[in-house]
């Protein structure tokens, strides 16, 4: 009897551990709360709008003229993430993201470039090739077929 009861006072023992540990790793992953938002928004989001608006709207789907401007956003959300205890990236920094593509980048190719059309130089010989080709073909095959009439 005395034997079970040191059994369930080790396993109480390792439940309690178990607890305590959960209770110390919890507080960093959990401290990514609503503060670490309003802290990411006041911090990075602010100078972002700043760079931002400083660049031509035109400019905004340009990666060479916004990738080091985006590339501050995101050392910014991680150095907030770090001061905080906070993982990096974490549910908040993706969806911190999602707003900033939904307002800024949203009019984008995906490509990171605007659609337009190629140049003449380039769109002209896959024009200009075919119907070469098949004018010389049609050529060809009436040229063969009178030639070839007069043998039996």
């Amino acid at each position: 009897m005395r034997e079970s009861a040191l059994e369930e006072l080790a396993m109480a023992a390792q439940r309690a551990s178990l607890l305590m540990l959960l209770l110390a790793v919890l507080p960093s992953a959990s401290g990514c709360n609503r503060g670490f938002y309003e802290r990411i928004n006041d911090m990075c989001l602010v100078k972002f709008k700043l760079d931002m608006g400083g660049l031509d709207r035109g400019l905004w789907c340009s990666w060479p003229d916004t990738s080091e401007i985006y590339e501050g956003l995101t050392n910014c959300t991680y150095q907030v993430a770090s001061r905080m205890d906070c993982f990096w990236p974490n549910q908040m920094v993706d969806r911190f993201f999602m707003e900033i593509h939904r307002d800024f980048f949203r009019d984008c190719a995906l490509t990171g470039r605007l659609l337009h059309e190629p140049p003449t130089s380039v769109l002209a010989p896959f024009i200009a090739v075919p119907v070469l080709v098949t004018l010389l073909m049609t050529a060809l095959v009436v040229w063969r077929s009178k030639r070839t009439q007069g043998v039996l």
